[in-house]
C-alpha cells in the first residue's frame, strides 16, 4: 500500500491467447465470472487470433487478468462496425491495482492506432454488464466515458438478477 491507503499499481505485460495458454482464460474467467463460457467461446477467442483485442495480463510472469474483444457488425448500420468487449476479468486479489483500466486503455490504444487501416469501420465499443454490478458500470462509465444505455430483460440465463445494462461509447 503506498501512504494514501491505496494499492500501488502494478506495471503488466501482455500476451496473447492462443491454444497452448487457452486454458489459463478459463480458469480467469471461472474465478472472475458469475456465468460460466462454453468450449464455442473460448475457440472463437483462439480463433482471432488477434493479441491486440485478446490479451492476458501478465505480473512477474504470472497471468492475473485478460481482456477479450472482438470486431462485429452493427445491427442495421449498413459495412459498419463496433468493437465488443466480451470479457475482461481481473483475479481478485490483483483487482485496484490498474490492470483493468490498462487492458482496456491497451484496446482503446490499439484502436487508436489502427482507426484509420485495420479497424477503420469501427464506430463505437460496447459491452454488457449485469444490472447488479455497480463496480463494473462505474469503471466504464467514470473511467471510460461510456454511457448506460438501455437495460436488456433476461440477457443471462442462469444467474440473478439476468438483467443488464448495454454500456457504449462512440468512438468517431
Amino acid at each position: 500500500m503506498t501512504n494514501s491507503g491505496k494499492l500501488k499499481e502494478l506495471d503488466v505485460d501482455y500476451g496473447g491467447i492462443t491454444v497452448d495458454n487457452i486454458e489459463q482464460l478459463r480458469k480467469v474467467n471461472i474465478a472472475c465470472f458469475p456465468v460460466s463460457y462454453n468450449d464455442a467461446f473460448y475457440r472463437s477467442v483462439v480463433s482471432l487470433k488477434d493479441e491486440n483485442l485478446c490479451k492476458f495480463a501478465y505480473w512477474n510472469g504470472f497471468v492475473v487478468g485478460a481482456v477479450c474483444t472482438r470486431v462485429e457488425p452493427i445491427p442495421d448500420n449498413s459495412g459498419r462496425s463496433r468493437l465488443y468487449i466480451m470479457t475482461l476479468g481481473v483475479l481478485a486479489a490483483y483487482r485496484g491495482r490498474g490492470i483493468g483500466t490498462k487492458l482496456i486503455k491497451s484496446v482503446l490504444d490499439y484502436y487508436d492506432e489502427t482507426k484509420d487501416t485495420k479497424l477503420s469501420t469501427v464506430d463505437e465499443i460496447l459491452l454488457h454488464v449485469q444490472t447488479s454490478n455497480e463496480d463494473a458500470m462505474k469503471f466504464y462509465v467514470d473511467g471510460f466515458g461510456f454511457e448506460k444505455g438501455e437495460m436488456v430483460e433476461n440477457y443471462y440465463s442462469r444467474i440473478d438478477p439476468p438483467h443488464c445494462y448495454v454500456l457504449s461509447k462512440k468512438l468517431r
